[in-house]
Parts: structure tokens; C-alpha cells; sequence
């Protein structure tokens, strides 16, 4: 039986400006999916996810989420749907505490001791977080700080979690540490499109993969499939 495609990209263009950013894309992901969106900086991959979850204007195409379209929705209503994302720069609230951080990511639930279950899943999760539980999120480094957007993304109960560019920034440890918990995220049953400037690392761990390139997808496959490509080996990892 073939899976339900939960998220459907169709001929999706995005425009800042005179400047076409994405130039019609299309992809999907089905439910149980771990699907990676590679490619370079620049490459439109933010952009897209962007435009996905309502916080960048579509030019033209579709988005269809759970067989509806969700164009022009905002992020608050795709949010209540199970559509979340962790967004590049992490945008923790430094000054509160990492529960109270937690706390946000459910403000759409009134489920209080259920709440309070999911933060102590989150720290089943992320240990680090619950030896710091009263610290303030901007006195954390930046590893940590990204554990925090993901355990906050988590207390939504996401059905699909769009994570954007994880590993920027972080220490080689970290970035493994950030890959082992995607992974973990995942096997939990939590439906992810990643987005990666990490080709090697995102390929690694993804059923399919979508390698992007000045606004349009070139390639298409399985991940262990474009790991091993000739052209995404010379463009992405060096060889």
C-alpha cells in the first residue's frame, strides 16, 4: 500500500523583487518520509520553505497539505494543522527560560498535563536541556540553542517538521549531535523534510532526496542513491 503524500510542492515560484528565487519547483512527501531538499546557499532552498509555511509570498504554483491547498494560509493556521518548522537562525526566545521556550511551542494546546508529559519527552530527547531547564535560552550556545527550536517544534505535535539548515553554524560534535536527534525525531514516527546544506550528512539519513540549483530541482532519488551520484559527489562533497 502506498503511503499518503502529506506535502505537495507543485511548480512553485517565488520572487523577491524583479529576482525569481525559485523558478518552479515541484516535490513531495509522503507520510513516514525523511526527504531531504540539498543544495547550495542561494540555491532557494530557505525560500521554499518559507513560502511553504505562509512566511514568503507565492508568485505562482501550488501547495497542497494533507490533499488541501494552503496557499496564502499563515503560519499560525498551518501550525494548528500539524505543518511546523524550525527555522534557520533557531529564534529561541533568549530571554526566557528553556521550559518556559517549551511552553511556547504548545501555546496552540490547553492539554495542560499533557503539556507537561511532552516537555518530559522533550528532555527525554535532549538531556542537556533538562540539566538547564531555568536557564535563560540566550545564554545557551548554539548547539544547544538548536536542540531547544527542535524541542520547541516538537511541543506542537507536528505531523509534518520542516527543519531549515540544522547544522549551520554548529561544532563538527555538534552537527553529529543534531543528525543522531533528527534521526531519533524521526524514527518516533515524525514525518521530516529537511533542508541541508550538509548534502553528505542529509543524504545519509534521507529515503529520498531533491538537490536544488539556482531556483530549479536538477536531480531527484533515493538518498543513498545521490550520495553515491558522480555530479552530487563533485558539487557537494568535494570529490
Amino acid at each position: 500500500m502506498t503511503e499518503p503524500i502529506l506535502l505537495k510542492v507543485s511548480r512553485l515560484k517565488v520572487a523577491y523583487g524583479g529576482i525569481q528565487a525559485v523558478k518552479g519547483v515541484s516535490f513531495e512527501v509522503k507520510a513516514g518520509e525523511l526527504v531531504s531538499l540539498i543544495g547550495a546557499n542561494g540555491a532557494g532552498k530557505s525560500t521554499t520553505l518559507k513560502a511553504i509555511t505562509g512566511l514568503q509570498p507565492v508568485a505562482d504554483g501550488e501547495i497542497e497539505y494533507l490533499g488541501q491547498s494552503i496557499k496564502g494560509q499563515g503560519a499560525w493556521d498551518l501550525v494548528k494543522q500539524g505543518l511546523v518548522m524550525v527555522p534557520e537562525g533557531r529564534g529561541t526566545f533568549t530571554r526566557m527560560t528553556i521550559t518556559e521556550n517549551l511552553q511556547m511551542g504548545a501555546y496552540i494546546r490547553n492539554d495542560t498535563r499533557e503539556i507537561e508529559a511532552d516537555i518530559d519527552k522533550v528532555f527525554g530527547i535532549f538531556p542537556r536541556l533538562k540539566e538547564r531547564r531555568s536557564q535563560l535560552a540566550g545564554t545557551m550556545s548554539g548547539g544547544e540553542q538548536q536542540m531547544l527550536a527542535m524541542g520547541r517544534a516538537l511541543m506542537a505535535r507536528p505531523k509534518v517538521l520542516l527543519l531549515d539548515e540544522p547544522s549551520m553554524g554548529l561544532s563538527p560534535i555538534m552537527v553529529d549531535k543534531i543528525f543522531e536527534v533528527i534521526g531519533d525525531i524521526y524514527a518516533q514516527g515524525v514525518t521530516i523534510l529537511l533542508v541541508e546544506q550538509n548534502a553528505s550528512r542529509a543524504l545519509q539519513i534521507a529515503n529520498r532526496g531533491y538537490v536544488m540549483e539556482s531556483g530549479e530541482v536538477t536531480m531527484t532519488g533515493e538518498g543513498r542513491t545521490l550520495l553515491n551520484d558522480p555530479k552530487v559527489r563533485a558539487a557537494y562533497l568535494g570529490e
